[in-house]
């Protein structure tokens, strides 16, 4: 039988310190993986069923995000960590993610927003980090916000399985 194969490319996006390298290698082996800031980008292929996700993990710190737009080229999905524990830094993660979803390369992209390091005592609930990113007023991409924690891959299964959905796999 017939399977097609779907190749689909994927950014992780977020401020430096939100868990983006700790996602991508939870991801490919289940386990958490010391990480040093990234400078530049990380790539790996992720495979879930017959779709190979090739995600591109891109440094945050504010010195690179200009270079973020380099990515966006043919991306299908767009992955934004935010650290929930990081209130004072949300406001530039929304300015950030309004920036990319104006770009015309990201026109057809959807939008997974991974609220990490939900097992921090305190930290903000995914509807508060909505709320904060105003993700209720995107109307032209489709987008979901998944809680999660990258240490130990608590709700990153549910956002690949959107991410499926989203392929017509799921």
């Amino acid at each position: 039988e017939f399977r097609r194969v779907l190749f689909r490319s994927v950014i992780i996006v977020g401020l430096d310190n939100a868990g983006k390298t700790t996602i991508l290698y939870q991801f490919l082996m289940n386990e958490v993986v010391h990480t040093t800031p990234t400078i530049g980008s990380n790539v790996e292929e992720i495979v879930c069923k017959n779709v190979h996700f090739f995600m591109w993990d891109i440094g945050g710190q504010e010195s690179l995000r200009s270079s973020w737009q380099t990515y966006y080229s043919n991306t299908h999905f767009i992955l934004l960590v935010i650290d929930s524990t990081d209130r004072r830094r949300l406001e530039i993660s929304r300015t950030e993610l309004n920036l990319m979803l104006q770009h015309e390369d990201l026109t057809k992209s959807c939008l997974l927003v991974l609220a990490n390091k939900q097992d921090v005592k305190g930290c903000l609930s995914a509807a508060e980090i909505s709320n904060s990113l105003k993700l209720d007023l995107i109307k032209d991409h489709n987008w979901h916000i998944q809680p999660c924690c990258a240490l130990t891959g608590d709700g990153l299964n549910q956002g690949l399985k959107w991410m499926l959905a989203q392929c017509g796999e799921g």
